[in-house]
């Protein structure tokens, strides 16, 4: 997520860009009776058939890697480099790059929302590139790629939602998304990570609730720096610590632990679990191929992360 910048004046403007501006009361809101309906998760239909390579957007939406990419405007908040490109199709991308080259969000991020999507969890058009060329100020130069993001009309930004109070608090959607990234390590319960969409297809308008920026995961877990995209330290990590009180205890460092610690029931990591497990070993490794990871590793991510939904699988509630 960030360098070690720890040093006066720099930490506490390393804590004011971190920290999330948010109550820590988790309740349950309604929305107005005229407002759009409001979705979180919807059923996977045809789930074995889902194609996790090319997401739910498929082939036609994806960026073009023999392409030019006129610059619009580079990134100035936050920790990753990005910028905002245009192709020549005249279509707006949001791309995020590589902070350095050992901690790069933008494949797990890729990874993460191809199985979002997949289990029923709307996501906007992202894909990855390794590269592309890039025509600036400077000519025309090859760019390191990374987490390539679509603009488009049907999908409008209405701004961030908040994990602590949402109309689906203590559903099991809600209860199972919580699961879904605690099991891949996910550090980024931040409400600036969410993104409330306003959805327009031929049937109608939907309000989207999307867990979007998801690319700190698939490492450890912590508020500063945690490891990302690495197999080695995601199989070292434990998952879950066992049950207490009726709720599960997971070994999660991240933000807001208010969010899981006393709020998940063995029921709720069985249903998240039990939705991850129908997806194929094919499914999987198209996930983490659409993320640019090599087969190699990518079959130990598959492996660990069947070890942990078999964990929370094999839950039970405490007598």
């Amino acid at each position: 997520m960030g360098r070690r910048l720890f040093i006066f004046p720099v930490f506490p403007a390393l804590v004011a860009m971190y920290l999330p501006f948010c109550t820590s009361e988790v309740r349950l809101t309604t929305t107005p009776l005229d407002a759009p309906p409001a979705r979180l998760w919807e059923e996977p239909a045809n789930l074995a058939n889902r194609d996790l390579f090319n997401g739910p957007w498929g082939p036609a939406l994806a960026p073009d890697p023999t392409d030019r990419y006129s610059l619009v405007q580079r990134k100035h908040t936050g920790v990753n480099p990005g910028l905002t490109v245009r192709d020549s199709k005249g279509r707006e991308w949001s791309v995020k790059q590589p902070f350095e080259a050992s901690a790069n969000e933008a494949p797990v991020e890729v990874v993460m929302s191809r199985v979002l999507s997949a289990v029923g969890y709307h996501q906007p058009p992202v894909y990855y590139l390794p590269r592309f060329t890039l025509v600036d100020d400077w000519g025309s130069h090859v760019e390191p790629g990374g987490r390539f993001r679509l603009k488009i009309k049907a999908l409008k930004d209405r701004g961030e939602w908040s994990w602590q109070q949402n109309p689906f608090v203590g559903s099991e959607p809600y209860q199972g998304l919580l699961v879904i990234l605690m099991l891949f390590n996910s550090s980024d319960l931040k409400n600036n990570n969410n993104t409330l969409y306003e959805y327009r297809s031929v049937n109608g308008i939907e309000h989207w609730y999307v867990t979007r920026d998801v690319g700190t995961a698939l490492g450890t877990t912590g508020r500063f720096v945690p490891e990302k995209g690495r197999p080695g330290a995601f199989e070292r990590d434990p998952f879950i610590l066992g049950v207490r009180n009726g709720f599960v205890e997971f070994d999660y460092g991240g933000w807001h632990q208010e969010l899981v610690r006393g709020r998940i029931t063995p029921a709720d990591a069985r249903w998240a679990a039990d939705l991850l497990g129908r997806l194929s070993d094919r499914q999987w490794r198209d996930a983490f191929r659409a993320g640019g990871f090599s087969e190699p590793i990518a079959a130990r991510f598959v492996g660990a992360l069947r070890r942990r939904i078999d964990e929370a699988r094999s839950l039970e509630p405490q007598s």
